[in-house]
Order: structure tokens, then C-alpha cells, then sequence
């Protein structure tokens, strides 16, 4: 039988806790910005994590081309991996379209990839402004408003990923992370895709990381080996995808971290669900908590410091993403209340002391402090936090916890 870790009881733990608390469920929120660079009102959809409640926690921020498609799922796939601890909790911050054409297309052209020419495309060519606009005003609009982190990533979809590659060739430094979702780089004549094969040979992407997924788009009967000589426009577009992870891998020595696969079950329009799961994966290879460090807690013979290889841990983690992050606060208290209900409270109380000194505006780290001292029948510090808890953040449920210890009705 698997061995169970600790981090599956903590998730039987989490599974039973904070109801919602009212009948309403928000993934987020709508704001606005008005652009001088496109002339016009953008609207921009903002997830924001829970922890945002407390303002000395930062994030890094994941901005999402078409996000009124993909804002709902790529919420999702964060909140899921952030709580299982493989990526950190993002603040994601959604794009939607007003001309998308316009926007997401770095250069004008009205062929198609089968050579056709169509006027749906007259508006093309306006994705270098669009990029001013991110880089100028929606950027600096997200960190004047919202807790982020200097860690940036960039999410895009078919023209979404056209834009995305432009970014990368063009302004490579305004990203620190980007997933390129089936990228239309058959766009006019296949034109940043031949920028792509000299920007990737000369320029540096030291680390930075790119997860390409590559949807099949073949006729059916047709491989990955066969497409490659066909001629017809039909497979143009997979034909520049292909290309363009050749250049990818070619190029080795230029520092970016480059990840793709090849999704063979999956279309154009059902593959960016699974290449922003997997994208992140990649991103985020180094975040998952090692197990070793759940070896030393679970060990009742290894006397350690429980929050010595968190904190190693974590380090590692700051030095990749450029900034300090702690463990989760809510996943630490998980682990806690697991050790404590297993015979081991100074690991325990380890943990908490460690919440308290990553987060000491935080009135739920010192209530859970509170709460430990009360199962341990330490009558006196277990007051002592509830007051600091009270003191930050005045609720119903701590001063009841309070007033208990204290004799009062």
C-alpha cells in the first residue's frame, strides 16, 4: 500500500473547515481602466486569494489574454494547486476583448492560413499598442491598487499565444513566466516566427520559463512526422508551431527554461485547460514542499526544529521568484493541528510560533495560537494570544473563546 503523507491529512483536515459564509459564491471582481494608449475603457476581471484580507501578504500576479474565456478555469486550476502547495496563490488578473484582432495581432494582414484573405481581419496590427497598454497602464494600474509581488506571468491563447511570443521576442523582460497556448505563428506569413529564430539564437532569458502546448490540428490519419512535410494551408498552423519548438530547443544556451507537449487528444479549443495546468507544473517545478521535510515531522524520534525545513525550503523558493515567500499561513496552521493531534506538540507549537513571526498583523495566526494553548490547558498564554488576536481583528469567535477562559457569560 502508497505510504500516506502528511500533506493528505492536512487536506482531510482543510476538507472540513470555513464554511462559506453566506449563499454566495464570488471567484472575483470587475474593475476598469481607462487606456489614453487604445482610447478607450478597458474593464480588467481581478481574482483575488483569500489571503489578500491581509494586506502584508503579497502575490505574484498572472495576467490572462482573452480572459473572459479562461477566467473562471485558470482561477480554478490556481486556487487547486496553491492549496495543494505546487504554485504560489496568484492574484490573476483577466484581459477581455473589445477587438480582438486588433489587440492580439502584432502586425496587419488579412491572410488566413490557408492564404485566403478575409476583411474580418482588416483591424489587425494594433498588438504593439496593446502592449504599451500593459506595459504602461494596466501594469502599473494592478500594482498602485492590488498587493503583488514582482513576479509576473502572462497566459495566452491562440492570437492570446501570437502575443505572448511577441512579448517574449520583443519586450522580453516585461514577464518573468509565460504559457503559449497553440500561439498562431502562421500569423502573416509566419513573420515573428523567423523574428523568433534570431531573438532566440542572440538574446538572453536567463531565468525566465516558457510551457508551450501544441494542440492537434491535423487532418485525421495524419502524425506529428508526416504533417511536417505537407504543403497544404490546412496544416499551416501546426506546421509554425512545430517550427517554433525547434527553435526552442535548438537554442539551449540562451537561458530560458523551455517546456512543451503535445497534447494529441486535444484540439485547438479544448487544449488550453490542460497546457495551463501542465504550464504551471513546469513554472513552479521547484515549489512543491520536499519530502523530507514531511519525513522530520512525522518522526517522532527526530527532535528538530519543525520550522527549519519550511524555512529552508522557503528560502529556496525567494531566491527563484525574486522576493520573500512564506509558507502559506492556513497550510502551516493545517499541518499544526495535525502534529498536535498526534502526540507531537512541540512540533506543533513550532509551527504556530513560526505563523506568528511570518505574519504578525495576522489576528488568525495568534488565534490559532490561542486555540493550541487551550488544548494544552496553558490557561494563561492561551488568553494572552486571544487578546492579540482581538486586538488586530475584533470578531464574535474569539472574544466568545476569550470570554470562556475568563469566566464570563
Amino acid at each position: 500500500m502508497r505510504r500516506l503523507t502528511l500533506p493528505f491529512f492536512v487536506l482531510l483536515l482543510f476538507s472540513c473547515r470555513h464554511p462559506a459564509p453566506s449563499n454566495r459564491i464570488e471567484i472575483g471582481k470587475i474593475d476598469s481602466i481607462y487606456s489614453k494608449v487604445l482610447g478607450e475603457e478597458r474593464k480588467i476581471w481581478v481574482y483575488l486569494p483569500a489571503a489578500a484580507k491581509d494586506t502584508s501578504t503579497h502575490f505574484p500576479v498572472l495576467y490572462l489574454l482573452d480572459g473572459d474565456d479562461h477566467f473562471a478555469s485558470v482561477s480554478g486550476i490556481v486556487k487547486h494547486l496553491a492549496a495543494n502547495a505546487v504554485c504560489p496563490d496568484m492574484i490573476i488578473i483577466g484581459i477581455p476583448n473589445t477587438d480582438r484582432t486588433r489587440d492580439l495581432t502584432p502586425t496587419h494582414s488579412l491572410l488566413y492560413p490557408d492564404g485566403s484573405k478575409s476583411d474580418d481581419l482588416k483591424t489587425s496590427g494594433g498588438g504593439e499598442k496593446f502592449v504599451s497598454f500593459m506595459q504602461n497602464e494596466l501594469i502599473p494600474h494592478v500594482d498602485s491598487v492590488y498587493p503583488v509581488a514582482p513576479y509576473k506571468m502572462l497566459i495566452g491563447h491562440s492570437f492570446g499565444g501570437l502575443t505572448v511570443m511577441n512579448i517574449l521576442v520583443n519586450h522580453s523582460r516585461l514577464f518573468n513566466a509565460c504559457i503559449a497556448v497553440d500561439p498562431s505563428m502562421w500569423w502573416d506569413k509566419q513573420k515573428l516566427l523567423n523574428q523568433a529564430r534570431t531573438a532566440f539564437e542572440k538574446q538572453k532569458f536567463d531565468d525566465q520559463y516558457l510551457y508551450m502546448g501544441i494542440a492537434n490540428t491535423m487532418p485525421s490519419g495524419m502524425d506529428t512526422l508526416q504533417v511536417r512535410v505537407d504543403t497544404t494551408g490546412t496544416t499551416f498552423h501546426i506546421r509554425s508551431i512545430l517550427l517554433l519548438k525547434d527553435i526552442l530547443k535548438r537554442n539551449k544556451s540562451n537561458g530560458l527554461n523551455f517546456g512543451y507537449s503535445y497534447y494529441k487528444n486535444d484540439d485547438h479549443g479544448s487544449s488550453p485547460l490542460i497546457t495551463e495546468y501542465d504550464g504551471l507544473h513546469f513554472i513552479f517545478n521547484y515549489y512543491k514542499t520536499p519530502q523530507w521535510v514531511f519525513d522530520q515531522l512525522l518522526d517522532k524520534q527526530n527532535h528538530t526544529d519543525a520550522a527549519i525545513g519550511f524555512t529552508e525550503h522557503y528560502r529556496e523558493i525567494s531566491k527563484r521568484l525574486g522576493y520573500t515567500q512564506f509558507p502559506p499561513e492556513e497550510l502551516i496552521n493545517g499541518y499544526a493541528g495535525y502534529l498536535q493531534g498526534s502526540g507531537q506538540p512541540l512540533k506543533a507549537s513550532q509551527l504556530l510560533q513560526m505563523n506568528i513571526k511570518n505574519y504578525p498583523k495576522s489576528a488568525n495566526a495568534y488565534e490559532s495560537l490561542g486555540d493550541f494553548y487551550k488544548a494544552q490547558k496553558e490557561k494563561a498564554k492561551a488568553i494572552a494570544a486571544y487578546e492579540k488576536a482581538l486586538s488586530l481583528k475584533e470578531t464574535p469567535e474569539t472574544r466568545k473563546k476569550l470570554d470562556d477562559l475568563n469566566g464570563k457569560k
